[in-house]
């Protein structure tokens, strides 16, 4: 069955993504990309301007799908705001250990390596990452009105501080090649929030 463009466009990304997550953004060329997806190399061009734009559609595309995971996450009902910041921290430790070798954060993959190389995907990382910070902002604020959380930072403080925690825990876990960042992480994130 013959895959429609937008599917293609889809199939070329998720095929990307898998191989960039493992290697970056640099090190995957566009022949092996197009060879992965077993799409003919004139045809990326069809759905992409160059590897620049590509790299953007890329973490666009990330960010959709992560900020959907995040609403979701952090807004369960029948638990408190801590609950669901604590649920939120717990499945980025599920989903970043070392040992799983797809759906790293592009973050931290990728940040430090494109934010030198292109304005437009710096742009992207810094948009997506202002979109998580202000989701979990929104959830301390409840916690706070709720009185379930004491602080004397506001919410974007608070979790400006929480999101730096766990992507220096990501850091720290990936040039480790091991877990315990992120029990360290969870441990200050528990003492922060309670």
């Amino acid at each position: 069955m013959k895959k429609t463009v937008q599917e293609t466009r889809q199939h070329i990304l998720d095929v990307a993504r898998t191989l960039m997550t493992n290697k970056g953004y640099t090190a995957v060329g566009l022949a092996e990309v197009v060879a992965t997806a077993r799409v003919p190399k004139g045809s990326f061009y069809y759905y992409f301007k160059s590897k620049e734009e590509f790299g953007q559609a890329l973490l666009e595309e990330y960010f959709s799908a992560y900020l959907s995971t995040v609403d979701s996450l952090l807004s369960t009902q029948g638990q408190t705001p801590v609950e669901r910041l604590l649920n939120y921290f717990r499945y980025w430790s599920d989903t970043q250990g070392t040992d799983l070798p797809d759906g790293k954060c592009l973050v931290v993959k990728l940040g430090p390596e494109v934010c030198d190389l292109s304005d437009d995907m710096r742009s992207i990382l810094e948009q997506g990452t202002r979109g998580i910070v202000a989701r979990i902002a929104g959830c301390v604020a409840a916690g706070q009105a709720e009185g379930q959380i004491a602080t004397r930072d506001t919410a974007t403080a608070l979790a400006e501080s929480l999101y730096q925690l766990w992507l220096g825990a990501s850091l720290l876990a990936k040039l480790g090649k091991r877990n315990e960042p992120f029990d360290i992480a969870m441990a200050t994130t528990r003492r922060l929030l309670e």
